[in-house]
């Protein structure tokens, strides 16, 4: 079933390690030649290119731009009532969760009469968006929009793909879940077109774009966008930052299990399938010390394969060149494949889990022992499923409040505090030839305007 890399007999670099590993392919470089004219088109023509581009790629073309709040509120009214208690509970808990990430302001004293305040000021408005291609995911409505509120963003804007069998609005569950968060301003906006409304604007196109605008304005620009997506989505954020900030560019989802000879196989098979279900461009990863485990999980893997609904999605993931065994000669060699790896999500299945899980530094999420399955974390665990792809969890993290704060440090310093510093102002101004650098603090010395 799982392609096998034997790493047993290797003694590799992290680099060499990296390039051994499984990983799925995103060309997001490719991919911005064909949404830069979007974008650009998008800038120009404003909610009539988002019309063409809807028509376009998404099969319909929206009456209304803005999704109306009665639609909103019918959506919640007609949620199934399971699911509606499943979606409370997951904003519960990420609530909580994300509550715990708030930094606090902090004062220090740095010399007498000088002092500096730490600030964490949220950005004044965020744009989400939330994909709506081979499934619905209102989790990542909750995902993104519980960060951004508890980060106390004031403005939250949500787009999302126009559905032709929705009448040209997003899916329902994702409207209700926006109705159950509070977003009020949603957009039947997807892709690329999505992306440069939010980080550029839009004006109005039809009467219903008038009466839906703000002071002659369909969507105002935003401050940040996040949200994940597929390759056209990436390279659109990638086209838009510097304009505006981004979380990330999400790729294909991937799980690595890090495991021993102690592991469930029918957990581990478990768990890789959940994650294979995704895309076919999944990455499903089993790192282990144990043959006899890898044997057992490809013929759980099978068995579970043959029963699930998608399988044929899942089976071109799991035979895929992402996808694969690792064997590896102990568990300390496993930990560095899992690092070298750096995967969105890692699950650790082996004796000590708690010891072995502290000793991982490149994960978006790691999840701890056999009854903590990733599918926990990308509803109910109150941590964030908007995760790191591709192996940049070594340098990236998953999305979390940070992601709308901004660290703003306010300086404060009396008179006498100035007057001490002066000198060795002074020293360095003119070490680096800037001497009006030091000028500023004589003209306070000297009480000159």
């Amino acid at each position: 079933m799982l392609t096998r890399i034997d790493l047993r007999d290797t003694d590799l670099t992290p680099l060499q390690l990296a390039q051994r590993l499984p990983r799925a392919a995103l060309d997001v470089a490719s991919a911005l030649a064909t949404v830069e004219p979007i974008i650009s088109d998008v800038r120009a023509r404003g909610a009539a290119a988002l019309r063409d581009a809807a028509e376009r790629l998404d099969g319909v073309r929206p009456e209304r731009l803005r999704v109306p709040q009665q639609a909103i509120q019918s959506a919640v009214e007609g949620l199934d009532p399971a699911v509606r208690g499943a979606l409370e509970l997951a904003i519960a808990h990420n609530r909580a969760g994300h509550a715990a990430q708030m930094p606090s302001e902090r004062v220090t004293r740095i010399t007498d009469g000088g002092i500096i305040t730490q600030r964490w000021i949220p950005v004044r408005r965020v744009g989400l968006y939330v994909p709506g291609g081979l499934a619905v995911y209102p989790s990542s409505v909750v995902m993104n929009v519980v960060a951004a509120q508890v980060a106390g963003v004031e403005s939250v804007v949500l787009a999302s793909p126009p559905q032709a069998e929705h009448g040209g609005l997003p899916h329902p569950t994702i409207l209700a879940a926006c109705g159950l968060l509070g977003v009020t301003e949603v957009y039947a906006a997807g892709g690329a077109q999505a992306i440069a409304m939010l980080a550029y604007g839009a004006g109005p196109e039809t009467q219903a774009d008038e009466e839906a605008s703000a002071g002659g304005v369909l969507c105002e620009p935003v401050d940040v966008i996040s949200g994940p997506g597929n390759v056209y989505v990436a390279a659109a954020k990638r086209a838009v930052l510097g304009d505006v900030g981004i979380d990330a560019e999400a790729g294909p989802t991937e799980i690595a299990i890090l495991a021993d000879a102690s592991a469930n196989p029918e957990y581990v098979a478990a768990d890789l399938l959940s994650q294979a279900e995704h895309d076919p461009n999944a990455g499903s990863v089993l790192i282990t010390d144990s043959p006899a485990l890898a044997d057992a999980v490809d013929a759980a893997l099978e068995r579970r394969l043959a029963a699930t609904r998608h399988r044929e999605r899942a089976a071109r993931a799991l035979g895929g060149a992402q996808s694969g065994v690792v064997l590896v000669r102990d568990i300390e060699q496993g930990i560095a494949v899992a690092d070298a790896y750096a995967a969105e999500h890692l699950e650790i299945h082996t004796e000590g889990a708690p010891d072995v899980a502290r000793r991982i530094r490149n994960a978006g999420a790691v999840f701890v022992g056999p009854y903590s399955p990733v599918p926990l974390g990308d509803y109910l665990a109150g941590s964030n499923h908007v995760l790191p792809t591709g192996g940049t969890a070594r340098f990236a993290a998953g999305l979390s409040v940070m992601a709308y704060l901004k660290p703003v440090q306010m300086i404060e310093y009396s008179a006498q505090a100035l007057g001490a510093m002066s000198g060795p102002l002074a020293a360095l101004a003119q070490a680096e030839d800037l001497p009006a650098h030091a000028e500023a603090v004589g003209a306070r010395l000297r009480g000159r305007d």
